[in-house]
């Protein structure tokens, strides 16, 4: 079956944190951009002759919403060919070239298990568009835990609305925790390793586990959720970096 490839323009960009842009893309082809929560599209940049070395893939960051608009989140990296071209060319009206949506790190089917998404980063963006949807359609569900890494407070994405979803949504619990901030920050600090550790600490309840974020960061989590007693297929991941 032959790829399709559709031609996106961008519709608006925010700088949400200091090395951190929001994309919104319209893909006109489509009257509805359908895909599920947890996948990702792969555009193809101009930055190099070889299509395998213009390819970069992003995850979804909103839910899907009966539009053929969707949203990336997208971090600068340094000497990356596709950030920097993402970043220095490509402004509202830009076309972007793109694929899917693809992949399959998909939300469980039914949500019977207590649920750990853990991301660092930009890796919060699939569990935006998972938790979002969750909420309006009213989905079933045990607890969700979001535990959230980032170095500081400035860096952390749609951190108003994983409050908001706290306070709106029930059985779900947002936990932010920063490597790198100072006494000022009144919750968690450290790697998030200690958090899911502290939850599961006293108690061992059926769960599934989402990892999206640094391939280290996904690495060590691995191993120590298989220290809690868990089956490596209850671990799911996408990595990056």
């Amino acid at each position: 079956m032959l790829e399709q490839w559709y031609n996106g323009y961008v519709t608006r960009i925010v700088q949400e944190t200091p090395n951190t842009r929001r994309f919104w893309i319209k893909i006109p082809e489509k009257d509805c951009f359908d895909f599920k929560p947890g996948q990702f599209v792969t555009l193809d940049l101009p930055i190099h002759e070889k299509k395998n070395k213009r390819w970069r893939s992003y995850s979804i960051a909103s839910p899907p919403n009966d539009t053929n608009e969707i949203e990336l989140v997208i971090v600068l990296l340094q000497g990356g060919a596709g950030t920097t071209y993402l970043f220095n060319e490509v402004k509202v009206g830009s076309m972007l070239v793109l694929k899917g949506p693809l992949g399959v790190f998909l939300l469980p089917q039914p949500l019977d298990k207590e649920l750990f998404l853990i991301c660092t980063g930009t890796g919060i963006a699939p569990f935006r568009a998972m938790t979002h949807h969750i909420h309006t359609h009213g989905i079933p569900h045990q607890p969700i835990h979001l535990i959230y890494g980032c170095r500081q407070q400035c860096d952390l994405l749609y951190a108003d609305e994983m409050w908001q979803l706290q306070n709106q949504m029930p059985d779900f619990k947002y936990w932010p925790t920063l490597s790198q901030e100072d006494d000022s920050w009144p919750r968690h600090k450290g790697y998030v390793h200690l958090i899911y550790e502290e939850i599961l600490a006293s108690n061992r309840p059926p769960a599934t586990f989402y990892l999206c974020g640094w391939k280290e960061m996904i690495s060590e989590a691995k191993e120590r959720i298989l220290a809690l007693g868990y089956d490596r297929h209850d671990i799911h991941q996408e990595s990056y970096g």
